[in-house]
This record gives structure tokens, C-alpha cells and sequence, in this order.
């Protein structure tokens, strides 16, 4: 909580859900209650209904949410503001450099995630590392627009224990491209008691986000010798990216004329 408040953001309408935790979180958001548009302590129906119920809530244009474990950083809520702000064509945005803290809230590991491609996610590339870099998007550090949010169904699949987020990108794709920074937004703190605090968690969270691309198949090129033709005839004619590829999309800071920049370029 006090990495969302300490932001000290004008404009933050800050809402938080919690499911009756017995541990003193209670009292804990009761301390911040006059600092927060909405809160709510008692049984719900899991995680990704109560998401869904807060943002009924919600009356803002930019969307985020953060789990109890996660932590933003200092400058998060003004990098993307602005960038919303600069950038009208900016739907949704994410960061490619990703951190995670241990069970002190300490920084531990920091790594490159990818630029991200529409195709790519329905590949599944966003549950892989692909060399040094990660393909996966880092929720925490994920944000979007109120009318992203609504032209995909405005919910969360509450049927799900694990992979919300997830099937919430899935939707988004079918919407507007992905932006990346380079910018650090948040981070994910890793220990045993999270879902994906062990090895089979993890392996279950690759599962089920497999099972739930089989139903956009035709959304991409799966078989690999297509693939690499493809491939081919755009580095080799500059041809194809429109019909069977997808763009990547990001923003660079110009730094002599303080703006943000918006990049794009075909991929397949």
C-alpha cells in the first residue's frame, strides 16, 4: 500500500480488496481508509472476482492492479501518465525491464523482457524465455485505458485460481497492440507461500495459460516451416508483415526535446 501511496500521484483513486484476510491487513487498510476512493474486507468469490468488483468501483481512465505481495516504484504512476498523456495511441503498457524482490522486500534480480507482438503472444512466446530475454508480461508493472478495459468485456475470468492476468491479455490483443518502456515499473516479490513461489506452480501457471491459446489458434503462424518462410520474405523484401505477422510497439524518451517518442515496426 505505501508503495502506491508514497507515489504521491494528484489524481490516484486507490481501491483495495481483500478477502477477509485474518492476519491484521484489516486494520492495516483501515490506518490508510482516508487516503482510499474504496476498500472492502470480508469473503468474496477469489481473486480475480474481487479485481472485477474494485474496478466496478473505478471512475479514473488509466487501470492497474497490484497484488498484496507486489511493490511499485517511486516514479511508476508520473512515467505512465505522462506516457498515456504524450501518446493518445497508447492503449495499454508494459515494461521490458523487470524486477523481483525476495521476502524482505529487497531488489534481488534484474532481467530483460522482449518487445511484445500480438502473433508472438498467441505463439506463445509469452510464456517463454527466448536467450536472454523474457517473454512473459509482468502484470504488476502492466497498465491501460479505461476504454481497453471496457471494449474487453470490463471482467476477469473469475472461474480461474491462476492465470487472470493472463487470459485478461489474451482479450486486450484482440483490442490494441501492447506498448513497451524501458522503464522500470514495478516489482514481483518471489517466495514459497506465492502461487508461483515453486517450481510446480509455476508449471501449472504455463499449463493452463497453454490450454487457453488453443482456442485463438488462428490468430497466428504455428507450423515452423511457414514460419520461417515468412520469416525470410519480410527480412529479405521488407513484404508479409501486414498479412502474417504483427507489430511491436514502444516509446523512447527524447531526451533533447523531453517527450515520449512512439516506435512501432513489423515482426513475424
Amino acid at each position: 500500500m505505501r508503495s502506491v501511496l508514497d507515489q504521491n500521484y494528484p489524481n490516484l483513486e486507490y481501491i483495495v480488496m481483500d478477502g477477509g484476510s485474518t492476519d491484521g491487513s484489516a486494520e492495516i487498510i483501515q490506518k490508510y481508509a482516508d487516503r482510499l476512493a474504496y476498500w472492502r474486507s470480508e469473503k468474496d468469490r477469489g481473486q480475480f472476482a474481487a479485481i472485477t468488483e474494485g474496478f466496478q468501483h473505478a471512475t479514473g481512465d488509466i487501470y492497474a492492479y497490484l497484488n498484496s505481495d507486489d511493490m511499485y516504484l517511486p516514479w511508476a504512476f508520473q512515467t505512465v501518465a505522462r506516457i498515456f498523456s504524450e501518446l493518445p495511441q497508447v492503449k495499454w503498457l508494459t515494461t521490458t525491464t523487470m524486477l523481483i524482490w525476495n521476502q524482505h522486500s529487497q531488489p534481488v534480480i534484474v532481467y530483460r523482457g522482449m518487445r511484445k507482438a500480438r502473433t508472438w503472444f498467441y505463439r506463445g512466446w509469452s510464456l517463454k524465455q527466448h536467450g536472454d530475454l523474457s517473454g512473459w508480461i509482468q502484470q504488476e508493472a502492466t497498465f491501460w485505458r479505461r476504454e481497453l478495459w471496457e471494449a474487453a468485456g470490463a471482467r476477469m475470468d473469475a472461474s480461474l485460481y491462476n492465470g487472470g492476468d493472463f487470459e485478461l491479455w489474451a482479450r486486450f490483443w484482440q483490442h490494441a497492440d501492447l506498448v513497451t518502456t524501458q522503464v522500470p515499473l514495478a516489482g514481483f516479490r518471489e517466495h514459497s507461500g506465492s502461487k508461483t513461489g515453486t517450481a510446480e506452480g509455476k508449471a501449472d501457471i504455463v499449463s493452463i495459460n497453454q490450454n487457453l491459446l488453443k482456442q485463438y489458434r488462428g490468430e497466428t503462424i504455428h507450423n515452423p516451416l511457414l514460419l520461417r518462410a515468412a520469416q525470410l520474405l519480410l527480412r529479405l523484401t521488407g513484404r508479409g508483415g501486414r498479412r502474417f505477422g504483427s507489430t511491436i510497439n514502444w516509446v523512447d524518451y527524447d531526451m533533447e526535446n523531453d517527450r515520449w517518442l512512439y516506435r512501432s515496426r513489423y515482426v513475424i
